[in-house]
């Protein structure tokens, strides 16, 4: 037999198909030999005429990003084949640069007879599909993967907001004074230096807080404030700084998150300067996260209605962008945010100021910052403990006040929740103290219940009031899970168990039966991973992190989990995110109410392959959750 012939039949997949199928290749195979340095294809170049099997020597493949820097090496070896995901999964143009990196042979087979086998024999076919479908759960071959199918390659890679970082860009340098300097020579000092924002600086990279030109205008001019008072005694105390290594579109979603409209940039320990919100969002005057200034001056709840009404078509545009579904998520939540603090001051100026101390919080997906575009109501309020003789009053104040928000987030497009989980809700509605009995009360109870209430109410954020309420009660919280729980870790576990990854027994996807398609729920299919995540979230105390990534990277730190274990949960969470996404926002663009029931046959057999990977991961984790927790596998 050809000695061609019997090296292939050595090599996976071609080791998968018959001899008489080999044979079929044309004749004689043709043998390829390549000099170190010689390039073999150029990325998303020259149309790819066959796939390349290493006989002898090496390769170097790569993506190279828009700086022309080297992205996701690989080295190919003997056995190893060139060409084939890009044959079948990228218009037949090379997806990565390829380089020979010594004196190297490979046999050529044409691209007709590659694809006739591909047609012919399924399982040659699943070789490459599984090997791209693992590929597309790393965000950065996907991204590329993203940027090479476009047909507008040169406007496709992601913006600048979402891929630079805040060390590549521009800032203004900090000014600074004394807390003790009088105003009118902050004045002067900022009029000598052409800036709208001065930094108090109390001791060396100490800054306790900054004064802008409307600060002078509001607080001095407006109340003919004397001008030889300190500066300190109008200046800002809000001060919010960003690391060198954060993202552009991080900054910008802090200023609002924070409603600062000025950043101090640090690098490592240094402060090295200064960013304003306004540059930032003139600078990105195309970007989506625009969107978010023109929400914030909306007049009323119509006008809040029909900016909601827009987000979907946001989310199309920065999927189709590459944007990863975390940034998306932040982006959606940041919207959903912004809209309820309208709301809520809204409120409040129609009651009038509310008689305690309060905070307004969400719960679930908008807590952990992971909203869909198919959402629900999930709220709650903490006030503060007030005197016997006042307290009807003030728990009335904030039952109508809960009541009126609920109303107008309907109104918006957030309806209301079927679970009642709402502030409008008595039972949601409390004094701290009150709160810290629920909470104790849960833990203790152990009851399966009670730790699914606890589940809701530990993915909690504070949205709008006083900040300090929360810290308080997630203190108390922190020192109740202190205690000897096992038994209520383990009702968790099995609130974490119930829902399975929807897999047959022969390992496809196990489907259901809705308005006569084939569907499964793919929130049902990602749940296992939040479930898991928050159980071990707890049992090590990860307060501060409340969404599901930032969780795995501190579980990841502190070595509960793997690097690889990491990276296969945080891939496999964010590409069912960006799925989902994209579903419901194809079908809201296309006036089609929005669920989480995805249609087998509208996916791909690429899609189809990585969501088995993803469902498989899934099954493995809880496993391991059996056995940590439960001492059980069944």
């Amino acid at each position: 037999m050809d000695e061609k012939i019997t090296f292939l039949q050595s090599t996976p997949p071609f080791n998968l198909l018959t001899e008489a199928e080999l044979l079929q290749l044309s004749q004689p195979i043709e043998t390829s030999s390549y000099e170190r340095d010689d390039v073999l294809h150029h990325q998303n170049h020259q149309k790819i005429k066959g796939i390349e099997v290493i006989v002898k020597g090496s390769f170097e493949t790569f993506f190279l990003d828009n700086k022309n820097e080297k992205r996701r090496i690989e080295i190919y070896r003997p056995g190893e084949i060139i060409g084939g995901v890009s044959i079948l999964f990228n218009k037949r143009k090379p997806l990565k640069t390829v380089v020979a990196l010594e004196d190297s042979v490979t046999y050529f087979i044409p691209r007709k007879d590659f694809k006739k086998l591909c047609t012919e024999n399924e399982d040659f076919f699943e070789y490459f599909a599984n090997d791209f479908g693992k590929r597309m759960l790393d965000e950065e071959y996907a991204h590329f993967y993203k940027s090479n199918i476009s047909s507008q390659d040169n406007f496709l890679l992601v913006d600048q907001l979402y891929s630079t970082k805040i060390g590549d860009i521009t800032y203004k340098k900090v000014v600074s004074c004394a807390p003790s300097t009088p105003i009118f020579e902050a004045a002067l000092k900022m009029a000598e230096n052409k800036t709208s924002c001065l930094f108090i600086e109390e001791s060396p990279q100490k800054f306790i807080g900054f004064v802008t030109d409307i600060t002078l205008r509001d607080k001095v001019i407006g109340r003919r404030l004397n001008a030889d008072l300190p500066i300190s005694e109008v200046m800002d105390e809000h001060i919010v700084s960003i690391s060198t290594q954060a993202y552009v579109y991080e900054a910008v979603l802090m200023m609002f998150s924070s409603k600062s409209r000025y950043l101090l940039v640090k690098n490592e320990a240094q402060i090295v300067g200064f960013l304003s919100r306004n540059r930032l969002l003139s600078e990105q005057a195309q970007s989506p996260l625009v969107f978010i200034q023109s929400v914030k001056s909306a007049v009323d709840t119509a006008d809040l209605k029909r900016k909601w009404e827009k987000v979907p078509g946001i989310v199309s545009q920065l999927l189709s962008r590459g944007v990863h579904a975390e940034i998306v998520n932040e982006v959606v939540t940041t919207i959903a945010d912004t809209i309820s603090t309208k709301i809520i001051e809204e409120v409040i100026k129609r009651l009038g100021p509310p008689p305690a101390k309060f905070v307004f919080m969400v719960l679930g997906s908008e807590g952990r910052k992971e909203l869909s575009l198919k959402t629900d109501q999930d709220n709650a309020i903490i006030y503060e403990d007030t005197s016997a003789d006042k307290r009807a009053a003030v728990r009335s104040y904030f039952l109508d006040f809960a009541g009126q928000v609920s109303d107008k987030l309907n109104a918006v497009g957030f309806v209301y929740c079927k679970g009642d989980y709402m502030a409008s809700n008595p039972n949601w509605t409390h004094s701290l103290e009150h709160w810290k009995y629920n909470y104790k009360s849960w833990i203790e109870e152990a009851l399966p219940e009670a730790a699914v209430k606890f589940a809701a109410f530990f993915d909690c954020r504070a949205i709008y009031g006083d900040l300090e309420l929360m810290e308080e009660l997630r203190t108390f919280v922190d020192q109740e899970l202190q205690q000897p729980i096992e038994k209520f870790y383990v009702y968790l576990a099995k609130n974490a168990l119930q829902y399975e990854p929807p897999l047959t027994y022969f390992r496809n996807i196990k489907t259901q039966k809705v308005a006569q398609k084939e569907v499964f729920d793919i929130k049902t299919a990602m749940t296992p991973i939040v479930d898991l995540v928050r159980v071990y979230a707890l049992q090590n105390r990860i307060f501060q992190k409340e969404n599901t990534g930032e969780r795995l990277k501190v579980l990841k730190n502190l070595n509960v989990f793997t690097e690889q274990q990491f990276n296969e949960l945080m891939q496999s969470y964010y590409y069912l995110m960006g799925l989902r996404l994209k579903h419901q926002a194809d079908q809201i663009n296309n006036h089609i109410e929005p669920d989480n029931f995805i249609e087998i046959n509208s996916l791909t057999k690429i899609e189809k392959v990585t969501l088995i990977e993803i469902f498989k991961t899934i099954q493995n984790f809880q496993s391991g959750i059996k056995i940590r927790f439960t001492n059980s596998l069944g």
